[in-house]
């Protein structure tokens, strides 16, 4: 998330010299540029690791500034979430073992991250998105308390003038909204980065963007959220969202999200890039630098453009471009963000390295590339790829390939040769490049989780069925198994064990609802038609406010004439409610006490699930 001191702008006193030492991180940049004073060899690579932390239920954990603290290590930082956290792994340059090297530094990492977080009682899921996060964990008590977090929540509902939407359709939908930017929580993703030459910014830029679809298409790891099977990529349509500053009008809204991939080709030089993204978003943090970067550059230091680098931290490119220093040279790199983390480290290796080789191997007659495909096939190819991963066909060379065709045929013989140009040795490069080869003929990860998650929901209920499925995805990258070979779950391994589980594990929470104000003689008729045992009933606000049941049905049939009674004179008004938290025993008393066979579940006055007397005795 970079820079963590910072403050909000709108309104500041400090607006006008922040905006001054911008402009200045502008002129700096365009001065060094000019002056040639940018780093060209050798070619670096990076990553950055996103990973979640889950308790022994397998549900999202709090304690990522627990761990963090006794992990002590620079290479781990905070996330949005307190049940995220992040590694950075140390730049090579690229060439030799570079990739073995950078993956078992990996391994080490997480390794001494999982020791740790053994001791407070948690595990490390590498995943797109956690199978397991609920609404509940968007609520501002998961927020990590570091004071940017909160500002970006602020200025983002500010700017918005309402709470987030989030509206995702797959195979299911998800329609909800939300007060806080945790959203952006839910994504955890393996972030790659590759040094560019910025005097060929133009080239290298638009082939990324080019290649970004087909490259997303067999990488893909997040089909699911809230256990909805929405996009096979969801992390694209929700950090999209999640971050969205743009407030919904009645008129045309042109203007971008902050969470992109681009409306046009580049064009021009990186500080074009730059100037394009301060045109098009509005700052809103800052922090002061004692001293300007035109100041610092004519002392003979290399600034760091902290001003620019802050703006560019909070406008979120797919293939977004940065700037470094190391070793007291300037560099520029291009970051991946739109490749999920997981299923296991060796797959997203493979993953880097796949991108990484396809940038460098690009043929002479894929140069300018904007000059020969449209941009907008490039734009479709990418969400085409996030909506249905390795099922995707996409426009190549005026041609519709298959996703299998084109990496297989073109992208797979590209990356072999960029990869060999730069020196990576033979075996490392087909050591990983075949776990790509294993993938397309069999399956992502993705397509993993769907499956196992319809296997599982044959027999469990919804909770039970997300808890089992980040248990069997820890179980296989503890293996470091590679997605291709990930077997479904056995069902007959996870046996119910019903009284050590919570009301959240039992209850149905696709439940058929009516308002106060619907026809009585429908909604009984509807429960016979269905055979529909509770019906809970809710007011305008889509509050909880009474409840209709068999009983209730079995009266008014036998006395036809007071179907025309209003629900609100007919239904149950005294409720006895649970909550998704309390224990099964809890629901089974509470039922047996009131000689009820059904709870239904609240959270405040809102209904979240139903649980009946067959849910906590079968």
């Amino acid at each position: 998330m970079g820079e963590l001191r910072v403050e909000k702008l709108r309104d500041n006193p400090q607006k006008g010299l922040y905006i001054k030492q911008l402009l200045a991180d502008i002129e700096a940049m365009e001065h060094m540029l000019d002056k040639d004073m940018f780093e060209r060899s050798p070619i670096r690579i990076g990553a950055e690791q996103e990973f979640c932390l889950v308790d022994k239920a397998w549900q999202p954990s709090n304690k990522a500034l627990e761990v963090l603290k006794a992990i002590d290590d620079p290479h781990f930082t905070t996330e949005l979430a307190l049940y995220n956290l992040e590694i950075n792994l140390d730049p090579i340059p690229l060439g030799g073992v570079c990739f073995s090297q950078m993956h078992h530094q990996l391994n080490s990492l997480l390794a001494k991250a999982g020791k740790v977080a053994d001791e407070y009682g948690t595990k490390i899921i590498l995943t797109g998105v956690l199978p397991t996060i609920a609404k509940k964990h968007l609520e501002t008590n998961y927020m990590t308390p570091i004071n940017r977090y909160k500002i970006l929540n602020e200025v983002v509902r500010e700017q918005r003038q309402s709470n987030i939407e989030l509206h995702i359709k797959g195979v299911d939908e998800l329609n909800i909204h939300h007060d806080s930017v945790l959203f952006e929580g839910c994504n955890t993703s393996f972030q790659s980065h590759l040094q560019i030459d910025p005097n060929d910014f133009e080239d290298t830029y638009n082939w990324a963007q080019a290649i970004a679809g087909p490259i997303l298409s067999i990488c893909t790891n997040s089909p699911m959220l809230f256990g909805r099977e929405l996009w096979e990529e969801t992390r694209i349509a929700l950090f999209t969202q999640s971050v969205d500053t743009r407030a919904s009008t009645f008129l045309l809204n042109e203007r971008e999200a902050r969470v992109h991939f681009g409306n046009d080709w580049a064009q021009g030089t990186i500080v074009d890039y730059y100037k394009e993204a301060i045109t098009g978003f509005k700052s809103f943090l800052y922090a002061i630098e004692e001293e300007d970067s035109m100041s610092q550059l004519k002392q003979g230091k290399i600034p760091k453009l902290k001003a620019l680098g802050l703006h560019n931290g909070t406008v979120y490119t797919w293939n977004r471009l940065c700037y470094g220093v190391g070793d007291g040279k300037p560099h520029i790199r291009i970051e991946n963000r739109y490749i999920p983390s997981g299923p296991s480290t060796e797959d997203e290796i493979a993953n880097m390295m796949l991108w990484v080789g396809v940038m460098m191997g690009r043929p002479k007659k894929y140069n300018a590339i904007h000059t020969k495909m449209d941009f907008q096939d490039a734009k479709s190819n990418f969400l085409i790829a996030a909506r249905y991963g390795m099922a995707a066909q996409f426009y190549w060379d005026n041609k519709l390939l298959s996703s299998q065709q084109l990496l297989l045929d073109i992208f797979l013989p590209m990356a072999y040769k960029g990869l060999y140009q730069m020196g990576v040795a033979p075996k490392d490069a087909e050591h990983y490049l075949k776990i790509i080869e294993k993938r397309i003929a069999s399956k992502n990860g993705s397509r993993w989780i769907v499956s196992s998650y319809r296997k599982l929901r044959q027999e469990f209920k919804l909770p039970d069925a997300l808890s089992i499925l980040t248990e069997k995805m820890y179980q296989n990258q503890q293996k470091g198994y590679t997605v291709d070979a990930w077997e479904l779950p056995r069902i007959e391994r996870y046996p119910k064990h019903k009284e050590q589980r919570k009301v959240l594990h039992v209850m149905n929470v696709k439940t058929v609802t009516a308002q106060v104000t619907d026809s009585s003689e429908l909604v009984l008729k509807m429960m016979q038609w269905k055979n529909i045992h509770h019906v809970p009933i809710l007011n305008k606000e889509q509050d909880l406010v009474g409840l209709l049941t068999w009983t209730d049905l079995e009266d008014y049939l036998k006395n036809p004439d007071k179907l025309e009674e209003r629900i609100e004179v007919i239904m149950k008004t005294e409720l006895i409610t649970i909550t998704e938290e309390e224990s099964i025993s809890k629901a089974k008393h509470l039922m047996k006490a009131n000689a009820i066979n059904c709870l239904p579940v609240v959270h405040g006055k809102k209904l979240v699930g139903i649980v009946t007397n067959k849910d906590v005795w079968e």
